[in-house]
């Protein structure tokens, strides 16, 4: 190799700093090669400045850094690109000018670190030809393929620890705690954070609720003596027979947003057990700031790893975690179905066998 890419797409994760510093260091002090840093996901390959060499300068001090010094977009498909044409608003396929400019670039390997949208966008240019090794993060731990993506961990602790603020000021005040968090479809933070957080409660996509089990909980609490009560719910979760909730679109035109569940909860809550009740919606927390020891270490592997795999070839691949090994798997089959909470495994029993309550 003499030369590489790297990108970062989708939403932010603690980690993603660490991976593209891990990617620049084993690619000039292995391999020898050089390293362009392609700005906002692939939109860096439409826009004339939007490529950059990474040196082994340019990345000092950014391993505990969060965000990416590269940034992301998550609406940069360039199969789907929304362009103005006049004063209208029209969508284009601009892979091929992603190609072209690949070709330009005289790269031998695109290094792309992102979540299951970017790297579905990275496993369609790998069949037009682009040399694609995919890096997955998010912090929803919702790929296929890999036991961990990095950004997760940072976000489990962040949930966790607010948890733990949280018990002590629902305890001095006997009231439920609802703490919405980040989880489309998977519950995976919510599942990991409310077990290690001591949450009385936990509420995933995957598992559509009962609230009226949930009150049956908080009554029995109050009953015992512990009149006050901490549940973590997973912005996707719904209620049994209901759909998620979305907030209204913003003022400016914006699309509605996913979240609002954790107050209609709290609502529902209030009313029938007569119990004071507070929400907090983690939001953005759980996407910035430091990466924890886990991330670091994770996505550094991972992004030497995907150095060593371009190396050898081994492209429309995807580094993964299997057990305590990197190695690599197919984009398609990391892809062919997006992972969810398995509701036969230990985390879930091991909450119903804690007297946890999860809605069903």
């Amino acid at each position: 190799m003499e030369q590489i890419g790297v990108l970062t797409g989708g939403g932010d994760a603690p980690g993603l700093n660490a991976a593209i510093r891990a990617v620049v260091k084993s690619a000039v002090l292995e391999f020898g090669c050089q390293v362009l840093g392609i700005r906002h996901g692939f939109e860096g390959l439409l826009d004339p400045d939007g490529v950059e060499p990474l040196t082994l300068e340019s990345i000092r001090g950014i391993l505990p850094r969060g965000g990416t010094i590269l940034g992301a977009a998550n609406r940069g498909n360039p199969f789907a690109r929304v362009v103005m044409k006049g004063d209208r608003r029209i969508v284009e396929d601009s892979s091929g000018q992603v190609m072209s400019r690949l070709s330009e670039l005289r790269l031998d390997a695109l290094v792309v670190i992102g979540g299951d949208g970017t790297l579905r966008i990275s496993q369609e240019l790998f069949q037009k030809g682009c040399p694609v090794v995919g890096v997955p993060k998010t912090i929803d731990n919702d790929i296929g393929g890999t036991d961990i993506s990095f950004g997760f961990d940072t976000a489990v602790n962040i949930a966790m620890e607010a948890l733990d603020r949280l018990h002590t000021t629902a305890e001095a005040h006997h009231r439920v705690m609802v703490l919405e968090l980040m989880g489309r479809d998977a519950g995976f933070i919510a599942l990991h954070a409310g077990l290690a957080g001591g949450a009385d409660a936990i509420l995933i996509p995957e598992i559509p609720f009962r609230l009226d089990r949930v009150c049956e909980l908080i009554e029995a609490r109050a009953r015992d003596g512990r009149p006050f009560s901490l549940l973590a719910v997973a912005e996707g979760a719904h209620p049994q027979g209901g759909t998620q909730v979305f907030t209204a679109g913003d003022e400016t035109g914006g699309k509605a947003r996913l979240g609002g569940i954790g107050h209609q909860v709290a609502k529902g809550i209030a009313e029938s057990t007569g119990m004071e009740t507070r929400v907090t919606v983690l939001g953005h927390l759980q996407r910035g700031g430091t990466p924890t020891a886990f991330d670091r270490w994770l996505a550094t592997r991972y992004g030497a790893a995907a150095v060593r795999a371009a190396s050898a070839g081994r492209f429309g691949r995807m580094v993964a975690l299997r057990g305590n090994e990197v190695v690599d798997v197919s984009l398609t089959d990391a892809l062919a179905a997006p992972k969810r909470v398995d509701l036969g495994a230990d985390a879930v029993k091991t909450a119903h066998g804690l007297g946890i309550c999860l809605g069903d």
